[in-house]
């Protein structure tokens, strides 16, 4: 009898740096810059894992459709873009670490989902859980509307939570750097992310 070895399938999350002439440009050059920005992180991803992407499309609300069997997830912000492909619905999301209203923390989860983690840098913990909940409500192809059905459901340890969504557990790992941070949904892959040098 032959026994076959499971291997953990390897996804490789690529974040790519905004150059700074790209920073300043008008707001429509800009988003348009950080759009396609985000698609050669995405490309690059596809590279890793040897697949050649094709023609990239959404749905009519706007939510990413599989490409050559393919799921998919970029993200972008003034100084950094991000990319991911998957064999399986994966959401990727990336945040500056910034002060935020005390009715931005409200709105993002209940008093419950704060009391499972320690508070001493809340606008640490505060985009720890908004990026987590972002990256798992894209694998789905919602948007923010779905924020308050999104629900940290545990703590892992200093880079992994737990987010119960739709009738699904979702583990979401983290990475910060240069005062950002990242999360991507890791259902059943491993994570080899891609930093600028």
């Amino acid at each position: 009898m032959v026994q076959t070895v499971q291997t953990t399938p390897t996804i490789y999350p690529v974040i790519l740096p905004v150059p700074v002439e790209a920073r300043d440009l008008p707001h429509g050059p800009r988003i348009r810059f950080l759009s396609r920005h985000a698609r050669e992180a995405l490309r690059q991803s596809a590279e890793r894992l040897q697949v050649e992407l094709g023609p990239l499309e959404k749905d009519p609300r706007g939510a990413p459709l599989p490409c050559q069997g393919y799921f998919w997830s970029v993200t972008h912000k003034p100084e950094y873009v991000g990319g991911v492909l998957a064999s399986s619905p994966v959401g990727l999301d990336l945040e500056k670490i910034r002060p935020c209203s005390e009715a931005l923390f409200r709105k993002t989860a209940s008093e419950e989902e704060w009391a499972l983690a320690d508070c001493s840098d809340c606008d640490r913990l505060f985009f720890r859980y908004w990026t987590a909940k972002e990256a798992v409500l894209k694998t789905g192809g919602e948007g923010i509307k779905d924020l308050s059905r999104c629900r940290i459901r545990q703590v892992l340890d200093a880079s992994h939570l737990l987010v119960d969504y739709a009738g699904c557990s979702w583990t979401v790992e983290q990475v910060f750097f240069d005062g950002h941070l990242a999360s991507a949904t890791i259902q059943g892959a491993r994570l080899e992310w891609t930093f600028p040098k």
